[in-house]
Parts: C-alpha cells; sequence; structure tokens
C-alpha cells in the first residue's frame, strides 16, 4: 500500500509554495508516494496588529507546526529557515536545507529607485528590527515604519500609499513570481542577511528513520555548511529570530588546488543604528561551526551582549 507523507504548512501563500516545492521534489525521488498538504494556521499569522518583538517574534510561526509533528498528525513541516528559533522541541530534527535562492534583501518602491536616493523623512516599511538597524545606520535620514503581513497584504500597502518603499526578502518575490516588483536587490555590505534567509527547511522527527531516509536526497551540502556556520553564530549569541543580529555565509571556491573556504560575516546593532558591531572570519568549509562561534565570540568581546540586553528591555 502506498505510504501517505502528510506536509505541515503554514497557510500564506509563500509558505504554500514552500510546501509544493517540497512535495515535488519528494515526488521526483518516490513518485509512488501519496502526498497531502496540511494546511495550519499559527499564532504568528493571527497576531499582525503589533511587532513580532513585542509578542514572541518568530517562533509564533512554529509553534503550532512543532505541535502537529511531535503529536504525530504530520509527518514533516517546512520552513522558511530565517523564521526558524534557535533551539527545536525534544525529539526533532531538520536533516534537509534545500538549495539557497538570493538571500539578500529587496528594495521595492514606486517613486524611487534605491535607499540612496530618498529624501529626508522618507517611509520605509519594514518588520525586522535586522532590517532596521542597518538601514538606519546607513541612511539615518530615513523613517523606518512597521510592517506586517504576507508578501501580497505588504505589496497591497505599498501601493495605497502607506509607504515611499518596503524591504522584502529576495527569495520570496522571486518565488511568487514578483519579479518585477523588485526596484533592486540592497548590497550584503548594506543590509547583511538574515541567518538562513532564502534557505527552505524540513523538519521531522528524530526517531522516524523511514522518513529521514526518505527526506536524505533533497539535502543540500552547500546549503548545510552555510546554515550550520550562520546558526551555530546566532546560537552562541543567544539570538532569537527577531533580533538585530545578522550572520551570512558564502563558499569561496579553492583556487589552484586550495580547498574550498567557508567565509562569514556577522553584525549585531543598536535598534536606532547608532551602533553596529560586525565580525568576520574565513576558514575551512568543514569547520562551519566553529567558525560561526567565532562570529558570535568576537561579537560578544565588542559588547554585543549588552547591545542585545537592551534591546530586550526596549521590547519587554
Amino acid at each position: 500500500m502506498t505510504k501517505l507523507i502528510r506536509i505541515g504548512t503554514r497557510q500564506s501563500q509563500l509558505a504554500l509554495w514552500q510546501a509544493d516545492y517540497v512535495r515535488d521534489a519528494i515526488l521526483q525521488y518516490h513518485p509512488d508516494r501519496q502526498i497531502e498538504l496540511v494546511k495550519i494556521l499559527s499564532e504568528g499569522d493571527r497576531t499582525l496588529d503589533v511587532p513580532l518583538s513585542q509578542v514572541g517574534g518568530k517562533g509564533l510561526f512554529l509553534k503550532e507546526l512543532e505541535h502537529a509533528l511531535v503529536n504525530g498528525e504530520i509527518d514533516l513541516a517546512v520552513h522558511s529557515m530565517k523564521d526558524v528559533t534557535v533551539m527545536l522541541p525534544d525529539g526533532l530534527h531538520i536533516p534537509v536545507f534545500c538549495p539557497r535562492e538570493d538571500p539578500r534583501d529587496a528594495f521595492v518602491s514606486n517613486r524611487y529607485s534605491s535607499l540612496s536616493d530618498m529624501p529626508d523623512d522618507a517611509v520605509v516599511g519594514t518588520c525586522s528590527l535586522r532590517r532596521q538597524s542597518q538601514i538606519k545606520a546607513a541612511y539615518p535620514h530615513l523613517t523606518l515604519k512597521n510592517l506586517r503581513g504576507n508578501v501580497n497584504t505588504r505589496l497591497k500597502r505599498l501601493d495605497e500609499g502607506g509607504y515611499d518603499a518596503i524591504i522584502l526578502a529576495v527569495s520570496g518575490l522571486k518565488r511568487l513570481g514578483f519579479h518585477d516588483r523588485i526596484t533592486n536587490e540592497i548590497d550584503t555590505e548594506i543590509c547583511l542577511p538574515a541567518v538562513g534567509q532564502g534557505i527552505v527547511g524540513i523538519e521531522c522527527r528524530i526517531d522516524d528513520q523511514s522518513m529521514n531516509d526518505l527526506l536524505k536526497p533533497l539535502n543540500c551540502a552547500k546549503s548545510t555548511i552555510r546554515i550550520s556556520a550562520e546558526r551555530a553564530a546566532n546560537e552562541r549569541l543567544g539570538g532569537g529570530c527577531h533580533v538585530p543580529i545578522a550572520v551570512y555565509s558564502e563558499i569561496q571556491s579553492g583556487v589552484q588546488g586550495n580547498e574550498d573556504q567557508l567565509f562569514v560575516r556577522g553584525l549585531v546593532g543598536e535598534l536606532d543604528g547608532s551602533r553596529i558591531l560586525r565580525s568576520e572570519v574565513i576558514g575551512p568549509i568543514e569547520m562551519s561551526r566553529e567558525l560561526g562561534h567565532r562570529i558570535a565570540e568576537d561579537l560578544l568581546s565588542q559588547g554585543a551582549g549588552e547591545v542585545l540586553q537592551s534591546v530586550y528591555q526596549q521590547d519587554g
């Protein structure tokens, strides 16, 4: 008998795209399987009128899915890795990281060509403290205003004139076919991406060996290396997914017989952009977690712990 695979997903258009992507990838390797998408409404999707940092952070997008996974109501859950908390519930893990889409942030505007083109007090919409901190540091003359909701909702609010520009993930816009809405991709020197941005992860039960074996072909080795460093740094910093922390890694191909290297950059910033702590390191790809820890230790030595504590107090 063909075994049914139940994929848990949030109900947003982007989450459903990700679930469909995983379903199609599974069927490519296991065409005899039957797959059902189980749509679950998360607390994060229900609470849209206040900033995420004030209602528990992006973990609100996961807990219902993970509850269903622990209870055996679904067989796997699909996540955007930038939304995934540092710690996972007991008995769960993420064995698969799919190929990474463009991880940069997108500048979207109907009036201006770039952040540097915007006049004093122009309004930029984003709910990300990471983006707010970095944009404030680079463009202190701009006004940052909270913006939540799914991609379509945010684009609609821009088009209605509530904002002069908004910042979204390039990956989400591309996956939903909104390439033409990207005014430009923001350079990572201006806005370093979030941990795991652009990577779809698949979570399942550790003891479900058949599911773990079934999912193995879907894993991308390069994504695994990169996110290992990024999440290790975030974990050491004690960061959630909605704090002004950015960690981004790139694999640099070896030349003339040299081994590939992993280049990792990280930062922690004050909410108002008045202080941005930065660190970078390069080393062997097999030391990805250690490289992430080095980034975190360097940032902590610069005072990142005090900066983050201040952020938590402001949001509390």
